[in-house]
């Protein structure tokens, strides 16, 4: 089947729907899924295709949201619950870490939790401090709980399908600001790309940019722009935090001995702290400079749009901290 050029959301939408087509236990839950089409239109019309029985309008509660979807998993359904923005999973985190995550290794596999809850994330846009994050590592810190976070529509609709079939917790998280941005898509219903397996956006040789979701735009426009000054830099997209494929890193770190880590997460305790121990750990007899890493300033994000914009990773940045590698 050829591809056909979608924005991500139309992807996702795409990839939803013909896992309910599939599977009768696939349904959707969450606030506005249903006679509101979702609040970022990922579910529209699908209270008409399917009716109410399966796409279901919940209470405004994400531990209700996130508890009942672990519930309904355990019982044999494959609940998709959509949690608006990813600051609303704070809520619900008893749910998500003490049951999601954890269900099936206390019950030694008797039960399963085959369940995936949609995040939209992302900072930006002038939604201030409380409602932009971008936390997906705090959630890859606790074993149990896989972690996908895509950069592109085609990987949005293989990544999300892997994530419906697979008998595992999945936090999915979509970047908002990635919505509305095309791409080719497989119209194959069976598209999957496997859970855990990165991808090489971009070959090159004289240094690796690693990176997930939006950081991944910047590093290719990044690598565009050094291009032209006679950088060839390779642009690994890890597409999933946990489990995380260090293998397809440290085969890259091999050919270029140098990393910069992009993210659009804070900091401290973070992924890029992570991507930088496990190249310290595994690969130092490699290392030709220290890893550096670009992420958003330590700070809560500002509301006014341009010290917004100074806190945010960008592509100049991404530019500057090759530089500094070679």
């Amino acid at each position: 089947m050829a591809d056909k050029v979608l924005p991500m959301r139309e992807a996702l939408r795409n990839a939803l729907r013909e896992e309910m087509i599939r599977d009768e236990r696939v349904y959707v839950m969450g606030q506005e899924v249903g006679a509101w089409d979702g609040t970022h239109k990922v579910t529209r019309g699908f209270l008409e295709e399917f009716g109410a029985r399966r796409v279901r309008d919940t209470p405004i509660s994400e531990m209700v949201i996130a508890g009942a979807a672990v519930g309904s998993a355990m019982a044999g359904l494959r609940p998709v619950a959509e949690i608006m923005t990813i600051n609303f999973a704070f809520v619900g985190m008893d749910a998500i870490i003490n049951h999601m995550a954890k269900v099936r290794y206390m019950f030694n596999g008797q039960f399963k939790v085959p369940m995936v809850l949609r995040c939209a994330t992302g900072w930006g846009n002038q939604a201030t401090a409380t409602h932009s994050h971008t936390p997906e590592p705090i959630f890859a810190h606790f074993p149990g709980l896989y972690v996908g976070m895509p950069s592109n529509a085609r990987d949005a609709k293989g990544m999300l399908k892997a994530a419906i079939r697979d008998d595992n917790p999945v936090l999915f998280s979509e970047v908002i600001a990635l919505y509305p941005k095309p791409g080719p898509v497989p119209e194959d219903p069976d598209f999957v790309l496997p859970i855990g397996k990165g991808d090489i956006k971009r070959p090159g040789k004289d240094v690796t940019i690693v990176s997930f979701g939006r950081g991944v735009e910047w590093s290719l426009d990044a690598a565009a722009a050094l291009e032209k000054e006679g950088v060839d830099c390779e642009v690994v997209d890890v597409r999933w935090l946990r489990p995380l494929d260090t293998a397809l890193i440290f085969e890259s770190f091999k050919k270029t001995n140098r990393c910069v880590v992009v993210e659009e997460s804070l900091p401290y305790y973070s992924f890029g702290s992570e991507i930088a121990a496990q190249i310290q750990e595994h690969m130092f007899d490699y290392m030709d400079a220290p890893v550096k890493r670009v992420s958003a300033m330590d700070v809560p994000l500002p509301y006014a749009r341009d010290i917004e914009l100074m806190a945010l990773p960008n592509v100049q940045k991404v530019i500057a901290a090759v530089k500094e590698v070679i």
